[in-house]
């Protein structure tokens, strides 16, 4: 009987990368968005409380249902008791100044939770989809596994210190590109200067922006028991980068560490070109075939930034399920090539088939089941 299995092929990239990483105490992530290649990262799986940053989840829930019609941006939620007391001026905390008993629409708690980091506007959003913050957190909770989020719990839509309540710079990371990639129509509300509700004028409350070239967005936080954190992504050439910093001792060590981060870019890596379009990546063993073997490529370029200088910590590895079962059409999607730092992926892409491979002759596949019992297929 013939028996499928992970098969894979691993090859080393030659000098020349990256310059030891700095010996920094806070977690941090640089992800290149464009083609989602982790380009460094700092005990990225580190828990610590969201704070603010729970609000790119609030977000991205808001942002989902309008995507599939569950809520409109004219849809209007009522300001309740407990959002004004608890996220409005009674609270003394970021706020869009919600007048209690108003109804506002989404679009404008849209604005004031991202603008202002209104606390408000968040238990507002929270009671008018799911009726409560704890409900609420279930949603935030159910997409944030859907997009793989691993090392994440919300407890609120608002980053309110609760037990239990984490996530980490990986996640965070991951939870941007969602964003940028499933709504980039809603990102230039991260970038805005301004809002004014309520006859109140509030400048964006994001300490960030405007200190770090070219960064239009995203959040910034605080917690008492792991200091200041922020998310940031910015475009530099022809890519849009995430960066993430967590447990920054103070604002000035926050703004700092992400442009540290966001600067490397330019200064520590260069672009390399590993494959050109379908050129031969590796070959796969096929099975029942007119053929033993196919080869795989990507059907683009595989082009992904790499440290300057010595890369003896990177490997190309090449995986796919296999052997392939005749017949095998060309262009049919058959593995993935993934780059890998010290065992950690940092960068994949699909492998194609280059050619068909026929169905073969009885006799074929039954050399091949000799071949597989004898020998096995790797």
């Amino acid at each position: 009987m013939l028996q499928t299995g992970l098969l894979a092929m691993t090859f080393f990239l030659h000098p020349p990368a990256s310059a030891e990483e700095g010996a920094e105490k806070t977690s941090t992530y640089l992800l290149d968005t464009t083609t989602e290649t982790l380009l460094s990262a700092t005990d990225p799986e580190r828990p610590f409380p969201p704070a603010s940053t729970a609000k790119l989840m609030t977000a991205a829930v808001v942002f989902k249902a309008l995507e599939e019609g569950k809520l409109k941006l004219s849809t209007t939620f009522k300001v309740s008791e407990h959002a004004w007391r608890t996220g409005g001026a009674p609270a003394r905390t970021a706020t869009m100044f919600a007048e209690l008993g108003s109804e506002i629409r989404v679009e404008d708690l849209l604005r004031g939770l991202i603008i202002q980091n209104a606390n408000d506007a968040a238990i507002v959003i929270a009671e008018g989809m799911a009726g409560s913050e704890a409900d609420f957190a279930d949603l935030m909770n159910e997409l944030a596994r859907e997009i793989g989020l691993r090392n994440t719990r919300f407890a609120n839509p608002t980053g309110y210190e609760a037990e239990g309540a984490h996530t980490s710079a990986r996640d965070l990371a991951v939870l941007a590109n969602y964003i940028l990639d499933e709504f980039p129509q809603f990102y230039y509300l991260y970038s805005l200067p301004e809002f004014t509700w309520n006859n109140i004028f509030q400048r964006n409350r994001n300490p960030v922006l405007g200190e770090i070239r070219e960064l239009d967005g995203m959040v910034s936080g605080f917690s008492e028991t792991d200091g200041f954190n922020a998310v940031g992504s910015t475009v530099r050439g022809d890519r849009r980068f995430v960066a993430v910093v967590a447990g920054a001792p103070s604002e000035s060590a926050r703004i700092d560490a992400l442009k540290r981060l966001l600067d490397s870019v330019e200064k520590d890596f260069e672009e390399v070109i590993l494959y050109d379009a379908w050129e031969p990546v590796a070959d796969a063993r096929t099975f029942g075939g007119t053929k033993s073997g196919v080869a795989l490529a990507a059907e683009a370029p595989v082009r992904v930034l790499l440290p300057r200088g010595d890369r003896h910590d990177y490997k190309i590895r090449v995986v796919y399920r296999g052997p392939l079962i005749a017949p095998v059409e060309k262009g049919q999607k058959a593995g993935e090539l993934r780059i890998l730092k010290n065992d950690v992926v940092t960068y994949r892409t699909s492998l194609v088939t280059m050619d068909r491979v026929e169905e073969g002759t009885m006799r074929t596949k039954a050399l091949d089941s000799v071949t597989e019992t004898l020998f096995g297929w790797w």
